[in-house]
This record gives C-alpha cells, structure tokens and sequence, in this order.
C-alpha cells in the first residue's frame, strides 16, 4: 500500500469548516493508495462546483471542465489511453442537472471510468439553490415554499440505464467509503459512486446526524449486488433506513473502448500518428 501523503497538494482546501467533501477527498486518496496507483497513473476530470475543486488538493493529472460536462471529456480521455485510470469527480447539479444527458448516455456505452459524485443534494456554490436531487418540499432560497418537483433517484436511474457498478456511499464514513471507490476503480465498466455529501450551510436537513441515524452497510446484510430486479427496487429504499454499499455489480461487459475499431491496434497514444512529418506540420498549422 501507498502512503496517502504522495498525493498531497501545497494548496489548501477552501472548502467550508466540516464539509462533506473533506471526507470524500481523504476517501479518494485512501483509495488511490490502496491501489497503488501512481499520482501520474490516474486522471480525475471535473466540472464546477465546491466538489470540483477536490483535485486542486491533490497531486494527480487532472483537468477541469465546463458546468455538465467532465463524463465526456473523461471518455474521451479513456478513448486516447485506456491504460489510465480515469475518474470524474462531479456535484449532483453537474452531474444529473445540466450534464443528465452525458451521464445517461454514459450508463449506456460503459466505459472503463469512475464517477464520483458529491450528492449534497443542493446548489452550494452558488448559495443555495435547490438541485435534481432535492426532496419534494425542501425550502430553499429559490424554494422558499418548498420544491415542487420529485427528486431524481440516480440510483435507480443508472440501473436502469445500463451501468453495470452502482453504489452510494456516505461522506462520514470515509473508511467505508474509500472501499467502495477502490471497488469502483478496480471494475472493468461504468461505476457510479453516489456520495451523501452534507452541506452545513445550505441543506439544514440532510445532515451528519440524519444519515448517522438511517444508514447502513448493504454488505453486512447479505446482500446480493448481481439481483439487478433487486437492486433497482432497493435503490427506492428512503425513510428510517438508509442503504448504502454496492447495489449492483456485473462483470464481463465489454467496455466502450473495447469495442472501438480504431483501439484494435492499441491506444492511440502508442499508434503512429499515419503521416509524415511535413503533412502532420501542415495540419497543425491549418487549426493553429
């Protein structure tokens, strides 16, 4: 096992006193270290948002992109050099907001990534507002007579869609939570890794002591994460109790780039580039 501290940054978090991702942060690097992924072995793409920021503190490839949009730059990445390890770290706006459709659209192609997504179930960057996952009637500064609209489940959804690794971890339990993200990783597919993430300024509902009084470990039930009929039901589960853990699990589905024709030769970073060295010049000029 690695020591956690190769992944330190000299920059420090500006994350608010007792955020969630602190924990999520200190999950990923547990996670990478157990691993033994290199710093220079690992890409993590982002969007923006508090979260967004998590690989800022780290010492890792990384890239930030606009609002909704890391899962396909992050495919494309996989596409270019599938020997990396490839993750997205994204909020719930970012991801099953304004970047549904690529996350919908991922589920169904299963690429070899991870997505990691900081599920606080409200817009904390920009003050407040309420997000896809929101409970109906949660108040909120947009909301101030509480939502309106049902809240997304993307559990269920990316059963539903096809993914074949779906869990939700929880942010103050970063022990358990670093397990299920080197369970992600270690997947051959799309993993989803759904964060209860709370936020201790804008979401006064969801917070540490009400998932400490609901959660509970999947696998310390027996449970079976290759029933998807029961995973998808079980995905429904919200109240008193609270699951989290690994919900389903496949194996053997080929990956998005092992069906690409153009990766039959290998990954691009190691194909020759196809013209000489004149031609090629030429082509960067004419984009220049």
């Amino acid at each position: 096992m690695l020591d956690v501290k190769i992944y330190n940054s000299p920059v420090k978090p500006t994350w608010c006193p007792g955020c969630g991702d602190y924990g999520i942060l200190n999950a990923v690097k547990a996670a990478l270290a157990q691993l033994e992924i290199l710093p220079h072995e690992v890409a993590i793409f982002t969007g923006i948002g508090c979260g967004s920021k998590l690989p800022d503190y780290m010492t890792v490839t990384a890239f930030t992109t606009i609002h909704g949009r890391p899962i396909p730059v992050a495919t494309g990445a996989k596409l270019a050099n599938p020997k990396m390890h490839i993750l997205v770290v994204a909020g719930d706006g970012d991801t099953y907001g304004i970047g549904a459709n690529h996350f919908i659209q991922a589920l169904r192609r299963n690429p070899d990534i991870t997505l990691i997504v900081e599920n606080n179930m409200v817009y904390g960057l920009t003050k407040g507002q309420y997000a896809p996952t929101s409970q109906k009637g949660m108040v909120t500064s947009t909301t101030p007579e509480g939502a309106i609209e049902v809240a997304l489940n993307p559990l269920a959804m990316a059963i539903t869609g096809g993914a074949t690794f779906v869990a939700r971890g929880f942010s103050g339990d970063p022990k358990h939570l670093a397990w299920l993200i080197a369970e992600a990783i270690k997947h051959k597919g799309f993993s989803l890794v759904d964060v209860l993430q709370p936020c201790v300024v804008y979401n006064k509902v969801q917070t540490y002591d009400f998932y400490r009084e609901r959660v509970y470990k999947l696998e310390e039930e027996g449970w079976d994460p290759a029933d998807r009929k029961a995973a998808w039901e079980k995905a429904h589960e919200w109240g008193d109790r609270i699951p989290i853990g690994i919900f389903y699990r496949v194996e053997g589905e080929p990956t998005y780039e092992d069906q690409v024709p153009a990766l039959r030769e290998g990954a691009l970073t190691t194909q020759p580039v196809g013209l000489d060295p004149q031609a090629f010049e030429a082509l960067l000029n004419e984009f220049a």
